[in-house]
Formats: C-alpha cells, sequence, structure tokens
C-alpha cells in the first residue's frame, strides 16, 4: 500500500482479511468521527459512546473474516448503531426521546428473525423509493436517532407538521411492507 495515498474502503477491508491490526488504525483515522456521531445519537453519553465505537473495532476485526463488506461506513455504522441500541436498552441512558422513536418504528415493523434476511433490503427499497427531502428525514429520526425538535429547526418545519410528515412516511412503510408480505 502506497502510504501518501488515502486508503479507500477496499484497501482496510484488505488489512482486516491480513490479520493486519493497521486496519483498526485506518478504520479509526477514516470513520471514527462517524461512529461516534452513530454512538451518541443514541446514547447522549461521550463515555458510552466512545466505548460503543472501541467495541465496534473489536466486532470488525471478529467480523472480517468472513465477511466483506464492499461499503465500509455502511457496515461500521450498522455495527455502532446496532450495539449504541444494545448498550441503550441495558443503561437506558438517553430518557424517553430515543424510547419514543423505536416505539414509533415497533408499531410498523414486525418483530425480525434471525433468518429474515429480506427485510433490509426491503427497507432499502423503501428509502430508494422515498423523495429525498422524506428519506432523510426518517433516516436521521429513525436511524440515526435525532430528535423532532432537532429535525424541525434543521429542516426548517414546525415540530407539527414534521411530526404528521414522519407518520405518513411511517404508514407508507407500513403498506410497502403489507403488500410484500409482511404481517404486521
Amino acid at each position: 500500500m502506497n502510504p501518501s495515498k488515502p486508503l479507500t474502503d477496499a484497501d482496510i477491508v484488505a488489512l482486516y482479511l491480513a490479520r493486519d491490526e493497521a486496519a483498526i488504525e485506518a478504520t479509526q483515522r477514516m470513520y471514527g468521527p462517524y461512529c461516534l456521531s452513530v454512538a451518541m445519537n443514541i446514547l447522549n453519553s461521550e463515555p458510552d459512546a466512545e466505548e460503543c465505537v472501541n467495541d465496534t473495532y473489536l466486532k470488525t476485526w471478529n467480523s472480517i473474516p468472513p465477511q466483506r463488506p464492499t461499503v465500509l461506513r455502511l457496515f461500521l455504522g450498522r455495527i455502532t448503531r446496532n450495539l449504541a441500541l444494545d448498550r441503550y436498552r441495558r443503561r437506558k441512558t438517553r430518557g424517553l426521546e430515543f424510547e419514543a422513536t423505536l416505539e414509533e418504528l415497533a408499531e410498523i415493523l414486525p418483530a425480525q428473525e434471525e433468518d429474515d434476511s429480506d427485510l433490509p433490503m426491503l427497507l432499502a427499497g423503501f428509502l430508494e423509493s422515498l423523495p429525498a427531502k422524506e428519506r432523510d428525514l426518517f433516516i436521521l429520526r429513525y436511524w440515526h436517532g435525532h430528535s423532532v425538535a432537532r429535525l424541525s429547526k434543521a429542516f426548517k418545519m414546525k415540530p407539527n407538521n414534521l411530526s404528521a410528515r414522519l407518520y405518513r412516511t411511517r404508514e407508507k412503510l407500513r403498506a410497502y411492507l403489507t403488500e410484500r408480505g409482511y404481517s404486521l
């Protein structure tokens, strides 16, 4: 690897596959702030978020191989998010705002079975079908855990209008999943 050129996702994955510990350093340098942001949005505690990000590096080390992610940012984001959600559920550090976010989606999403691998693809297809602003709102609310107040300020919308828009998007998701055979 050429030390003067920035590493790509493929370069970093190759380091993991070669069991080279430089992979963790490269991951931290390239994606550390992103992973910390994902964890902070869920946990709202810097020490917990930092610990979660460190756990992300360990889980990534243990996951590659056998997995070979093509988009490392998404792979790391998913791991970080799942670890942060587990930590959130154990410690309840964030309060009611994120709990309300989880409850909003729980009304729509079926409980995911271990072998239910098509649900993530269906969700991706649903998100791709949305207009950009609606997709961004949905992802920021339900993936990153942003509050309605934060989103209404960022998107210059009244909180009631934003909540209604999110509700309509959740109803679209419900219809989308029902049409594809999910009983909710």
